[in-house]
């Protein structure tokens, strides 16, 4: 199956650089209208048949058009929602609280699955309600499904379970509003990468770093 995960559009509190994880959480600002508007055309070469959302109305109305365009209803599941702050909630992104918020994503990634966020939830139950979503859409017999979902949520999700990125390259790239990791594989016999943000992801095997982006841009 190919799995395409889909940051949501820009919202205030992006702006703002705020930890904002709770649901249903803010709509998107003018320009992630934009964005959103844009990723029909953005993802007219894939072959899209099934449309996951969070329950985060910033992920439905990212979708919207997108699912508009191929005539499909979405399908919401809390599985797929960002990883919940907890007590670092509404916090700036870019103190100590995010810090702390990113290096305990990035620890579940690495395996330290039983560390919990302060007053949140664990590694294995984050990783855990995306899996089953992604079980979910893999069951569908789908070709190919989208999964609007959070950046946090993304890159942990990613960095655990493709076999080709590694947690110094989702640590190191972060994800645009709408931006896109593309996926090949199955739950039962694991997940490739092939691209990441529009960058090539490099297969395993090829030297460099698991996960290093070999190619700028794709056409």
């Amino acid at each position: 199956m190919r799995l395409l995960l889909v940051r949501h559009g820009q919202t205030p509190t992006n702006v703002d650089y705020l930890l904002d994880t709770a649901v249903p959480g803010p709509g998107l600002t003018e320009l992630g209208e934009r964005q959103a508007a844009a990723l029909p055309a953005a993802l007219a070469g894939e072959d899209i048949e099934a449309i996951y959302v969070s329950t985060l109305i910033r992920t439905q109305l990212t979708a919207a058009p997108l699912a508009a365009a191929r005539g499909l209803d979405v399908i919401v599941r809390a599985g797929i929602r960002e990883v919940f702050a907890g007590d670092l909630e509404m916090l700036p992104g870019d103190t100590e609280a995010g810090h702390v918020y990113m290096r305990t994503v990035f620890a579940w990634a690495a395996g330290d699955t039983e560390l919990r966020m302060p007053g949140g939830e664990s590694g294995a139950e984050a990783l855990g309600r995306f899996d089953a979503v992604v079980a979910e859409a893999a069951g569908s017999g789908a070709a190919a499904v989208a999964l609007v979902s959070h950046g946090a949520a993304i890159r942990m999700w990613t960095a655990a379970r493709a076999a080709n990125v590694d947690v110094a390259f989702a640590a190191a790239h972060p994800l645009d509003n709408t931006g896109v990791v593309v996926l090949e594989g199955s739950p039962a016999d694991g997940w490739k990468a092939l691209s990441w943000a529009g960058a090539v992801v490099a297969p395993t095997g090829e030297s460099g770093p698991a996960g290093q982006a070999v190619e700028e841009d794709l056409p």
